[in-house]
């Protein structure tokens, strides 16, 4: 006997059924879809050098950093970002937030077109966020959206290099690039 598998239809089904599941998956525009599990040392040591960056300048007891164990709501479903922060709140228990003011992800050769265009599309939608940031594992190069006082997104705005910094604005943050790139990438 086939049994056929019965898939959540909206984002709140998917959070219970993904729950304890081996892998990772996203729900977007009410499908599940199977993500990326293993990633290279490169994507590892940005991931936890950005969020460690994060985390001391912004501190922990008024912001939530985590990593892509944490889902994003979007207009469209849940996202699993490398990186976000959203203001302190919300139950222990939530397996998302709806209110994140910055997400972030590395690029890997199966994430390029959806990390600038439908994911871009979906986070960029989300009324908090402030920034949205792309990183290259393979050179130092981040593309950085932001947006204004007015409600408005400028970018994305490339910054290559490791001599400058990156500005976050809206969240009194600068990234060195220097710290995020050493030993991961070529200058």
């Amino acid at each position: 006997m086939n049994i056929q598998p019965t898939y959540p239809g909206t984002a709140e089904e998917f959070l219970v059924w993904n729950e304890g599941r081996e892998g990772k998956r996203e729900f977007v525009r009410g499908k599940v879809v199977e993500m990326m599990i293993n990633v290279s040392r490169n994507h590892v040591r940005l991931a936890t050098r950005l969020l460690k960056q994060l985390a001391d300048q912004l501190g922990m007891d008024h912001f939530d950093i985590g990593s892509a164990d944490f889902g994003v709501r979007t207009d469209d479903g849940i996202r699993f970002p490398d990186i976000f922060v959203e203001a302190a709140g919300g139950s222990g228990r939530d397996l998302a937030t709806d209110r994140p003011l910055l997400v972030a992800e590395i690029l890997s050769p199966s994430s390029i077109a959806d990390d600038f265009g439908p994911k871009a599309q979906d986070y960029l939608a989300i009324g908090s966020l402030r920034h949205y940031l792309v990183l290259s594992q393979d050179e130092p190069r981040i593309w950085l959206w932001s947006r204004d006082a007015e409600g408005g997104w400028s970018g994305p705005q490339m910054i290559a290099g490791t001599d400058g910094p990156v500005v976050l604005d809206g969240l009194d943050v600068t990234l060195d690039m220097k710290a995020l790139y050493t030993g991961v990438a070529s200058a």
